[in-house]
């Protein structure tokens, strides 16, 4: 029979009568009085003596230490399976329980519940079983005719205040373990007479002693130092320190012989421990790798000076090897050259492949600089994607030429990552010693400098640092500063330079191109300052502000009831890469309102080629949205057939360098109707830009350009007089060349000054 709770109380029972008990159903319930909500710790008495219950459940309510809830069980069978529940506090058993002699009760009872406290009860002849119940694990005894309410309320209190005193060392020596197990110390401690009595782990490391076999050894059989010059055995430090009664430690140069004979230096001291008394019981020692401590500060040390992307020296270490090269340089009669390496448009690889594809590149770029250069010389990362080469001990400063040649064909070799094969370009810029500086600022200043002329060159070359620079290098700091004003105060204004349909002489569509009227210099054409404006970021919001006003603009004049024409815009490489072009896009024809079919996007070759896959993603988004797509320059660079085929592009715009020459009988010829035979091939339409002339208009005509632009017909005008232009809806006049009537020329010549 299970034990059972009488309602309101808190004690179960079995078998107790209900005239002796004045128990319901045979069940006695003790319970404390303490709010229900409390945690209550349970009790257990196992005896078949209903007197022994009633004390019991008073005794729970006098217990200082409460709550409590109690549960009696009659019998020795019901109370095994009760406490199998693994939620009893403690037990109290009686040693005289019917039908059972002995210890055999208790027996059962330490089987059944483990590491639960249990407290005897006993008759006076029974104190022999009592005290060796003690020695078997029982917490505490009674004897009958003393079990009182009072005496079992403070035997309750005295097994609360075990449990917690048990509990407290428990936490203490548990806390005390983990700290020790955990440290990056080694310990080793000894009782008085030198026999080890722990290890934790980092000692079983040091010392290749396990804790298991090292406990109960001698400890210097364990603990083996030699000094490092004489080889002789250091004396005892645990010995030392019980001696002195105090913390000693053992001087430099000692090396530890491990168990397996290998040798560490290390580093220690000991101290005594004592017990409650203050009485030497032990000594403990605390020691370290030496070479260990070393490693790790010598590491510390190397990630202070070296870039954790690349592994190669950072810029403070590369500013001490550059000082170090110019003093080598003035006792030998050398040179020192300083190269600025910027990769070109890097930041294309990180928004179209993620940066991690873009950390492993520059990886790669990092191997093939240290490929490139001697054993004497120092690459860095100077930061991003910017590095910079020391070229220490050169005799001529035509060296660093030769070796910025060698770089840019090392770089230009495909890199494989992540199954992309990358192509890169860099621009360089040189520095030496002592011509354009003595220190290590400003050869890395200057160099910089001239890396920014590179750029402005063409990108993928090298230049010398000339003292101009510093002019020009100034002059493109306040363009930059320009350029933030201009976009604050609306200084951008968009010219518009018409295509002209050659079968008909109508106006097909218009391009827009950006210009800054500048407050105080006047107009500046985008040459000047859009290549600054991708360096600083600046092309997003002004091609933002290009589109949006391109889109306004045409919207304007179709409410003003003229004939509508698709405006086209560029588009920088770093827009296209950008995460944000697409969505920029939809916002700025849903607020203006314009039909996606009335806007074309050109783009250069080079720009479609790069990372081609993914372009042809972007490309795809763009089809699906209505937009239109152009390839702008073409010719001028490098393009794949079987991409232009996979490519949704609507036209192909012809580079005005080859419709320049071609009447003229040059090599350009051949290459013009190749490229118009392969659109119409491709049903694209093809566009001949940069015609200035009636010969060049006449052979795009004849050999079937669909249009053609330049100014011939119109040079790039203000919105104003551009609608001019519209109204005239076509220009024969133009096509047979009566130039003299012709309404497109007469615009042109009033605002040519315009462009």
């Amino acid at each position: 029979m299970g034990s059972r709770r009488l309602p309101g109380k808190g004690l179960a029972t079995a078998g107790v009568s209900r005239t002796k008990c004045n128990y319901r159903s045979g069940i006695l319930r003790l319970a404390l009085t303490l709010p229900a909500m409390l945690k209550r710790r349970t009790l257990l008495l196992i005896d078949d003596d209903p007197a022994h219950a009633q004390v019991f459940k008073e005794a729970l309510l006098d217990a200082a230490d409460g709550p409590f809830q109690g549960e009696w069980a009659r019998t020795l069978a019901v109370g095994c399976e009760r406490v199998k529940l693994n939620d009893i506090w403690a037990i109290f058993l009686n040693l005289r329980l019917h039908g059972h002699k002995g210890l055999a009760a208790f027996e059962k009872v330490l089987q059944a519940a483990p590491g639960v406290p249990t407290l005897v009860l006993g008759g006076a002849k029974d104190k022999g079983l009592a005290l060796e119940a003690l020695k078997r694990g029982a917490k505490d005894y009674l004897i009958e005719g003393h079990i009182d309410c009072y005496s079992l309320s403070r035997a309750i209190g005295n097994m609360g205040e075990r449990e917690t005193a048990a509990d407290t060392l428990y936490t203490e020596k548990a806390r005390a373990q983990v700290t020790l197990d955990s440290i990056g110390d080694a310990v080793i401690s000894t009782d008085i007479s030198g026999t080890i009595s722990y290890l934790n782990p980092v000692a079983e490391k040091l010392t290749g002693w396990t804790k298991a076999e090292a406990l109960g050894r001698p400890f210097p059989e364990v603990f083996n130092v030699v000094d490092s010059q004489s080889r002789q055995p250091i004396p005892n430090p645990m010995d030392i320190a019980i001696e002195a009664n105090k913390t000693v430690a053992l001087g430099r140069n000692c090396i530890l012989i491990r168990r397996d004979h290998s040798e560490r230096a290390i580093e220690d001291s000991s101290a005594p421990i004592y017990d409650r008394t203050g009485a030497v019981t032990g000594a403990v020692i605390v020691f370290h790798d030496m070479d260990m401590s070393q490693t790790m500060v010598g590491e510390m040390k190397r990630l202070a000076q070296h870039d954790l992307l690349t592994n190669l020296p950072n810029r403070m270490l590369l500013k001490d090897r550059i000082t170090q090269a110019i003093a080598a340089s003035h006792r030998n009669g050398t040179q020192v050259a300083v190269m600025f390496i910027d990769l070109d448009q890097f930041k294309h690889v990180n928004d179209s492949l993620g940066h991690s594809v873009g950390d492993k590149l520059l990886r790669s770029v990092a191997a093939s600089l240290g490929r490139c250069v001697r054993s004497t010389d120092t690459v860095s990362r100077h930061g991003g994607d910017e590095f910079i080469v020391l070229l220490s001990e050169i005799k001529h400063a035509s060296d660093a030429g030769i070796m910025a040649i060698k770089i840019l064909g090392a770089l230009a070799i495909s890199h494989e990552v992540e199954q992309h094969h990358l192509h890169v370009t860099a621009s360089i810029g040189i520095s030496t010693s002592p011509e354009d500086g003595i220190d290590a600022e400003s050869l890395i200043k200057n160099a910089d400098t001239a890396m920014y002329q590179a750029k402005e060159q063409g990108r993928n070359s090298y230049q010398f640092f000339k003292k101009e620079m510093n002019l020009r290098a100034v002059k493109r700091q306040s363009l930059e500063a320009g350029l933030h004003e201009a976009l604050a105060g609306n200084q951008f204004v968009l010219h518009y330079q018409p295509k002209i349909n050659l079968a008909t002489g109508a106006i097909s569509g218009v391009e827009a191109l950006v210009r800054w009227m500048h407050p105080s210099s006047g107009l500046i054409p985008p040459l000047e300052f859009l290549s600054v404006a991708e360096d600083c970021g600046l092309i997003f919001p002004i091609g933002r502000w290009v589109s949006r006003e391109a889109c306004r603009q045409v919207q304007e004049w179709a409410r003003a009831g003229l004939r509508i024409v698709p405006v086209a815009v560029n588009v920088s490489s770093l827009e296209f890469r950008n995460d944000g072009f697409l969505d920029n896009l939809r916002t700025v024809l849903k607020e203006t309102g314009l039909n996606p079919h009335y806007l074309s996007l050109e783009m250069t070759e080079t720009l479609l080629m790069q990372h081609a896959e993914s372009t042809l993603t972007v490309l795809g988004a763009l089809k699906s949205m209505g937009v239109g797509l152009a390839v702008d320059d073409f010719g001028t660079g490098y393009s794949s057939l079987s991409y232009l085929k996979r490519f949704p592009i609507d036209c192909l715009k012809i580079d005005q360098s080859f419709v320049r020459d071609i009447v003229s009988g040059t090599d350009d010829v051949p290459i013009v109707r190749a490229v118009i035979t392969m659109a119409k091939s491709l049903r694209q339409l093809v566009v001949g830009e940069g015609v200035e002339t009636h010969e060049q208009m006449k052979f795009l005509q004849a050999h079937g350009c669909d249009e053609a632009q330049g100014y011939y017909f119109s040079r790039p005008l203000v919105a104003e007089h551009f609608e001019r232009l519209l109204k005239s809806e076509r220009v024969p006049s133009l096509l047979k060349g009566g130039m003299a009537t012709s309404p497109w020329l007469i615009a042109t010549k009033k605002h040519s000054s315009l462009n």
